[in-house]
């Protein structure tokens, strides 16, 4: 009996690594994404059953992409049957030819393409990162589901109707013209920067399902850094994104407890990452295209530069955070910036710029609570910063991070 792990191994990689580029390749005449993912599914069944004893191809890829086309004109043979359409018959011979159907490791990558489709505006924003991670990736939509927070068989009919509109409004599987990158492009950096996001927010020290959503992210972040180079934005969103997971594993104690930036151990944080992120931040500095991701992914270079031991004035990182809110004025960027006022020392002006957000904005946001707690901590307004913790412990949906501003409260009254 043959041993059947390496043929395994060679499915989950073909899965991992060709995906996208499959579902891509073979949507992209038909812009039919459900009928391409059957017909992938069914080749890679057909890999289970015969890889492990007839062998692994030379080129897995291409062997899957000749079964799922195989599979696409059977399909599209019996549809002409049933409906007389020639057209369907001509489709059918198209896929079998021989170029379409030659064990050639020049599969053309057409992932990016699929994102730019996945993100067009005809299709409802929210879905643009849940449709990235299925379409591109393959992710089931349990565990898309899971990591928005959203109910399975919701997530599902999203993520059906959303290819069904790939499909019936003609979306084209195309980059986009010179002239609209700069509207489509941050349609998707937007798209995958929630997907990682979300995984970020949700991370605990041993939850391995949300570090392989991260992972998958600054894969997609790959895939548009790969295909649009020259775009500044991208190399700064994937270079922000790697900063941040650089430091995942330490964001959390061995214990599970929540580590904040200023006492991880940098000396454990993923060195070939943060240096990786820095290669991509100057490439796009060079480009004189400033933005959001590339001001974002500055700012967290600092931070690594601060606890490397380096002097970090805080007016540099004051004016980042500056010229992050003339990018994006959000909440977010609101209240990060208050944080470096107060660890600079400056208690009362970070609690009057905290204080002077909208209430009704900020009264459900649990990193204002957060830091309007340790801020009247450190004034020494125990009984309000009580009332902020109490506040902000029961926002949070991390059981480390409520542990740990509940011991901060509890640190009120030594």
């Amino acid at each position: 009996m043959s041993d059947s792990t390496p043929a395994l191994r060679a499915v989950e990689w073909a899965a991992r690594s060709a995906y996208g580029r499959l579902v891509a390749t073979l949507a992209a005449r038909t812009r039919d994404v459900a009928e391409a993912e059957d017909a992938l599914s069914d080749a890679f069944a057909a890999a289970l059953q015969q890889w492990p004893t007839a062998g692994v191809p030379d080129h897995p890829d291409a062997w899957l992409l000749a079964v799922a086309r195989r599979r696409l004109a059977d399909a599209a043979r019996h549809a002409a049957v049933v409906n007389t359409a020639a057209p369907a018959l001509e489709y059918a011979a198209t896929l079998l030819r021989p170029d379409a159907t030659a064990e050639s490791p020049a599969l053309p990558d057409q992932r990016a393409m699929l994102l730019f489709a996945c993100a067009h505006p005809a299709i409802d924003q929210a879905v643009h990162a849940p449709l990235m991670l299925q379409v591109v990736l393959g992710l089931d939509a349990d565990r898309i589901a899971a990591a928005f927070l959203v109910k399975p068989s919701a997530m599902a009919q999203r993520l059906v109707r959303a290819k069904q509109k790939l499909r019936d409004a003609g979306i084209r599987f195309a980059l986009p013209e010179a002239s609209e990158l700069a509207t489509r492009v941050p349609t998707v950096l937007d798209a995958i920067y929630a997907a990682f996001g979300t995984a970020w927010d949700a991370v605990t020290g041993g939850d391995s399902s949300q570090i392989v959503l991260a992972d998958e992210a600054i894969w997609l972040a790959q895939v548009v850094v790969d295909a649009l180079p020259e775009q500044a934005e991208a190399l700064g969103l994937l270079s922000l994104m790697l900063y941040c997971h650089a430091r995942r594993t330490t964001r959390h104690s061995a214990d599970g407890r929540y580590v904040p930036l200023d006492e991880q151990q940098h000396d454990a944080w993923d060195q070939n990452a943060i240096a990786d992120a820095e290669r991509l931040l100057v490439r796009a500095a060079k480009l004189l295209s400033p933005g959001r991701y590339q001001t974002e992914a500055a700012i967290q270079s600092l931070h690594v530069a601060r606890r490397r031991g380096h002097r970090v004035a805080p007016d540099t990182l004051l004016t980042l955070y500056d010229a992050l809110w003339a990018f994006a004025p959000t909440i977010g960027v609101a209240v990060n910036r208050a944080a470096v006022m107060a660890q600079a020392g400056q208690l009362l002006e970070a609690f009057a710029h905290i204080d002077a957000l909208p209430a009704d904005v900020v009264r459900a946001y649990q990193p204002w609570w957060a830091l309007r707690a340790h801020i009247l901590a450190a004034l020494g307004r125990r009984d309000e910063a009580e009332v902020a913790y109490d506040m902000a412990s029961g926002l949070t949906e991390s059981p480390a991070v409520r542990a740990f501003l509940l011991a901060r409260r509890a640190a009120l009254y030594p």
